[in-house]
């Protein structure tokens, strides 16, 4: 049996071939697949160019379907292309390389060229005590670090960014890493861009750059294209969410352009990773203490030397004199007690449930006055969770349960509400199902944790399907200005139509209204 192989790069076929003569040439028949599967991967678009472009034309360029998305086949063979959608750190080094790089101090490396000196004027005890101080300092600082190192590694395992993102027709929830170009992802309030998107559908967005481009006040976005003559910097560009930019207000949807270091964030990330980190105070200190000792210890076997010369005695023996005085001067205790408090000081702080990277560092931490962090996600879960409820006329009901699942009742006067038995409290909950964009599965939310705590509520109540039982209509998100949203619904077999609007206490008295359509 024999198969015709078109090896000729678009030339004219070659003749029938034997399948011997066809494995002599598997090698170049690899080769030319290889490079024409290269040639046919779709490109990594710039975000001035995919600015400029229709949204069709970006989903064209990126053979993607913005509605239906990738499938799972597509994206295996993306991601093995433009690989995954993460920073490439360099190689970490070994752990030998780690020690060794702890004696690069310079006071360790004078106190290292100490021990030679005096074994090399055979004064072995000082050396024995000045060798047993650099190995205790070496290696107490590598331990702790090496410690440190790792518990900021399983740190990160635990909390990796993630994202909504749309394969096959379906909402999924994945880890921000497996995005490839031509991805659909989803955006809501308080997330990050996962990734450079084109958007092609907007409600009301707004998008803090400041942590891109510098700029203090958010950034609204649209879908339109960006004209050629007012596309400058990246400031400009009000079609683009740009990755680990956080979402202030609105959704939106938007097509993968550029992941990893082919991002605008991975641009500054290349310049980031050619700068070095900064020296501590301590270290500043620590590394002019090692300069001011070394020129001291050759002025002192200088200065004895000239004046051995001067009264005519040997001049070796003076240098031996001159060598002695300068490193019994060298104080071979000092980086212990300094390595030693540095560790006591890190080990105070795991206690304080705080993890120190290096040990200088601790140092010009005690240093700071005041320290900013992110709140929600950080120093909290980022979950939410319904307690109470309040009606117009008077009730008051309490929740159990936590999390994002149905394990929990609503309990009203010593009775456990479930379904509509309860008129007042059953609308409030149908009202915060219907004005909802959140979806809980599998006990994990894709949403905001303000709306998946009101479908919570409404799993324990069993009014969770409530929200399949309308068509929306219209929408007017949540924005932090307005603080509310409303959305305009009708039923699917009744012909009423429901307006539903979701407030913060202190906005607005009543959370559900109810008009006929025609």
């Amino acid at each position: 049996r024999s198969v015709r192989v078109d090896l000729s790069g678009g030339r004219q076929p070659e003749p029938w071939i034997s399948r011997k003569m066809l494995k002599k040439r598997e090698p170049l028949l690899v080769e030319h697949l290889s490079k024409c599967e290269d040639e046919t991967m779709v490109p990594v678009l710039a975000s001035k160019k995919a600015s400029e472009l229709p949204v069709n034309e970006v989903a064209c360029i990126l053979q993607a379907d913005l509605q239906y998305g990738l499938n799972h086949g597509e994206v295996t063979r993306r991601r093995a292309y433009h690989g995954w959608n993460e920073f490439d750190i360099s190689e970490e080094e070994p752990l030998w390389k780690k020690y060794i790089s702890q004696f690069k101090n310079p006071l360790i490396m004078l106190l290292l060229a100490s021990a030679v000196i005096s074994v090399l004027m055979h004064q072995f005890d000082d050396a024995v005590s000045i060798t047993v101080a650099i190995i205790i300092v070496v290696t107490v600082a590598f331990v702790q670090e090496y410690r440190s190192e790792k518990s900021l590694e399983e740190l990160g395992k635990l909390v990796p960014p993630e994202c909504h993102c749309v394969r096959e027709g379906n909402l999924e929830h994945l880890l921000a890493r497996e995005l490839v170009p031509g991805d659909t992802v989803c955006l809501s309030v308080g997330e990050r861009v996962p990734a450079d998107l084109r958007l092609f559908e907007a409600a009301d967005l707004s998008i803090d750059e400041s942590s891109l481009t510098g700029e203090t006040s958010p950034c609204g976005k649209s879908t339109a294209p960006q004209p050629a003559a007012t596309n400058g910097d990246i400031t400009s560009r009000s079609n683009v969410a740009f990755m680990g930019t956080l979402v202030r207000c609105g959704k939106a949807k938007g097509i993968v352009i550029g992941t990893g270091e082919n991002s605008e964030f991975g641009e500054v990330f290349k310049m980031m990773q050619a700068e070095e980190a900064p020296k501590t105070p301590l270290q500043k200190s620590m590394d002019l203490l090692g300069k001011q000792l070394s020129l001291y210890s050759f002025g002192i076997i200088g200065v004895i030397m000239l004046v051995g010369w001067l009264q005519g005695k040997h001049i070796l023996d003076m240098f031996t004199i001159g060598v002695s005085l300068a490193v019994a001067a060298i104080p071979e205790g000092l980086p212990i007690v300094v390595t030693v408090t540095l560790a006591l000081g890190v080990m105070r702080m795991v206690k304080k449930r705080a993890i120190v990277k290096k040990l200088p560092i601790v140092e010009t931490l005690g240093c700071c006055n005041v320290i900013c962090s992110d709140k929600t996600g950080t120093l909290t879960k980022n979950e939410m969770t319904v307690t109470h409820l309040f009606t117009s006329d008077g009730l008051h009901a309490e929740v159990t349960g936590v999390g994002y699942n149905n394990a929990g009742e609503v309990i009203l006067d010593g009775e456990v509400i479930h379904g509509f038995s309860n008129s007042s409290i059953s609308k409030i909950v149908e009202a915060g199902c219907v004005c909802n964009d959140a979806v809980i599965r599998n006990n994990t939310l894709m949403g905001r944790p303000t709306e998946g705590a009101l479908i919570a509520l409404a799993m324990k109540m069993g009014l969770e399907s409530v929200q399949q039982e309308y068509i929306r209509r219209e929408e007017h998100p949540f924005t932090s200005e307005q603080k509310w949203m409303a959305v305009k619904c009708v039923h699917r077999t009744q012909q009423v139509g429901l307006v539903s609007l979701a407030s913060l206490p202190q906005q607005i008295n009543c959370l559900y209204l109810f008009v006929f359509l025609p």
